[in-house]
């Protein structure tokens, strides 16, 4: 069975929003590796809309970048959640329209390697309540902004268990957790 691993950027203070306004001065060689490791471990990546539509203006454009990351996104099965979304002008790209919950909890159980999430919150929100998270990868930076939309939300409750942790010389600093289901 694959494995659903969300991958997200947040502050000290559980914001997971708008990360390109905050992320930069925290940015160092160290914490550069740490992402690259983390893009590159998905074989499938799964997307809510507003994120599938942000990656989209970006990521095609993009050929051997020093990452070898746009390669691989551009090539890789991508599903996208969405019940607005008419055509996917991505390639490899299936929308998920209807049953959200049953198609990702289908996808989990076909042959393959890890499913990928970043961003994507309100999708994030709706397989946290169904339970079909398997691992949380944070890369937290030390920055408190006070407002913006959390990954965590004020309802949930949630039990994980710590698999790694790395620090990074500008001070951000790499968290793993697998979730524990409720039932065990």
């Amino acid at each position: 069975m694959r494995k659903i691993i969300v991958w997200e950027f947040l502050s000290l203070d559980g914001v997971m929003e708008s990360p390109d306004q905050w992320v930069n001065p925290y940015y160092s060689e160290d914490v550069a590796e740490c992402i690259k490791q983390q893009n590159l471990a998905s074989e499938v990546i799964l997307l809510g809309r507003v994120t599938y539509e942000a990656f989209i203006t970006f990521w095609p454009l993009q050929t051997h970048n020093e990452f070898g990351f746009s390669d691989k996104l551009n090539a890789m099965p991508k599903f996208v959640v969405s019940s607005t979304l008419q055509k996917a002008e991505w390639n490899n790209t299936t929308i998920i329209k209807k049953n959200a919950v049953e198609e990702i909890a289908w996808l989990k159980q076909t042959p393959g390697g890890d499913i990928g999430v970043t961003g994507s919150a309100a999708l994030v929100q709706a397989m946290l309540q169904a339970e079909l998270i398997d691992e949380f990868h944070l890369l937290v930076f030390p920055v408190v902004l006070g407002q913006g939309f959390h990954l965590f939300q004020e309802y949930q409750t949630l039990s994980l268990k710590l698999i790694e942790t790395r620090a990074f010389k500008s001070g951000a600093v790499f968290l793993s957790y697998q979730t524990v289901k409720k039932n065990e």
